[in-house]
Order: structure tokens, then sequence, then C-alpha cells
């Protein structure tokens, strides 16, 4: 049998780290300049998308690739 590395888990598991840490950081410097903080605001659905995708990718992405236990 071959052993698998782990150095492509490793990548996609920090990749999507970055993705999730991205998302925050678009959300807080967005929210910050252009005092954008309420959810519920219409004209901000955009900022809202693009947080939710980077985020949740993230999230999930995270999950899938956690260590092997």
């Amino acid at each position: 049998m071959v052993e698998v590395s782990a150095f492509p888990r490793k990548v996609a598991f920090w990749f999507y780290a970055f993705l999730l840490v991205v998302g925050f950081t678009f959300y807080a410097v967005w929210g910050a300049v252009y005092g954008s903080w309420n959810v519920f605001d219409a004209g901000n659905a955009g900022v809202y998308a693009v947080t939710v995708l980077l985020v949740g990718f993230g999230i999930v992405g995270m999950l899938l690739y956690r260590r092997a236990q």
C-alpha cells in the first residue's frame, strides 16, 4: 500500500481558513469605511452576499479538510 501525503489536505485546509478570514475582514473593513452595519439595509445586499459566500465556503471547506481522525 502507498501512503498518501497529508500535504494537499493541509494546503486545502489553510486555503479555506484564508477564505474565512478574508470574509470576516471584508465585512469589518466595509462596515468601518461605509458605516453599513445594518444587515437589513437593502443597499448593502451585495456586501453581505460576498461575505456569506466567503465565510460559508471557508467554514465548509475547513470542516471537509480538517485533520483525519
